[in-house]
């Protein structure tokens, strides 16, 4: 597969996505939109009022300003940047923000389909916020940024659901494929140390760190792993994407079967607590 056939396919996704997110908001009464989600701050209207805005801004190319003060769940200069968005349409009707959402995604992807990037590695023109991401980084994250949202909103106003779509199994994929920088850096795993994920739905991944600390993909995966980590899908991309967490949720999915657990104790404990890659 080429650059251009591969990020065509992640276009694709993210479209899909974007038709599954803003169907949902349309279903939604009043009080779903002031419930809150398990994004500290953040009700779902202000998840639609964030997709909304780096929409607008990847379809316009225009950036946003507002005075977003020091909320005490933003951290880090991309997550004050994210408030933006969200302050600016603390007013906005319902039925605006799926407007806004429909329209500025209809426009990019028009873009998209007129002017097909053709090397992954190139910078586009706009990205939000300065981030210094390729092509590649870019497409790839687009339809996990918006997933990641439909389920919060799923979440939050009890309607589960998507989570067999092209966005979710692109959504598990990609996040499951930085287990190796998690083993490795964030964990602290010591060089041979290896990691099996079953991930219900998708072929096993296995990882290693080699000599020179750096956890890496193994072509295969070993029969008695160090660690070896049993979950559904759901589950997974909840824990990868910062959704669950604390030492008393993790017990839980263990004790209901959720997430099952081989191998070194202290070493999965430590994974973990920082297997969180996405806000």
């Amino acid at each position: 597969m080429d650059d251009r056939e591969l990020l065509a396919g992640w276009v694709a996704v993210w479209w899909s996505a974007v038709e599954d997110l803003t169907t949902l908001l349309d279903s939604l009464s009043d009080e779903d939109w002031e419930r809150p989600t398990a994004l500290p701050g953040w009700d779902v209207r202000a998840v639609a009022a964030h997709v909304a805005h780096l929409e607008t801004v990847l379809a316009t190319g225009e950036e946003e300003t507002a005075e977003v003060g020091e909320p005490a769940h933003a951290r880090g200069v991309m997550g004050h940047y994210t408030e933006i968005g969200v302050v600016n349409r603390r007013t906005t009707q319902p039925a605006a923000l799926v407007d806004e959402i429909r329209r500025a995604t209809a426009a990019r992807h028009a873009w998209l389909q007129e002017h097909p990037p053709i090397d992954a590695s190139a910078r586009p023109d706009v990205v939000f916020g300065g981030v210094p991401w390729d092509w590649r980084t870019l497409l790839r994250n687009r339809p996990l940024d918006v997933w990641l949202h439909e389920q919060d909103v799923r979440d939050a106003v009890g309607r589960p659901g998507g989570e067999d779509s092209p966005a979710a199994v692109h959504t598990a994929d990609y996040l499951s494929d930085g287990l190796g920088f998690v083993l490795a850096k964030r964990a602290g795993a010591a060089p041979g140390t290896t990691l099996v994920l079953e991930l219900e739905g998708h072929a096993p991944k296995a990882f290693g760190i080699g000599e020179d600390g750096r956890g890496h993909r193994l072509d295969t995966a070993p029969a008695d792993p160090t660690l070896r980590l049993r979950t559904d899908r759901g589950t997974f991309v909840r824990l990868a994407g910062g959704r669950l967490h604390g030492t008393e949720t993790l017990a839980g999915l263990r004790a209901d079967g959720r997430l099952v657990v081989e191998g070194d104790a202290d070493l999965a404990e430590t994974l973990l607590a920082r297997i969180a890659t996405t806000p």
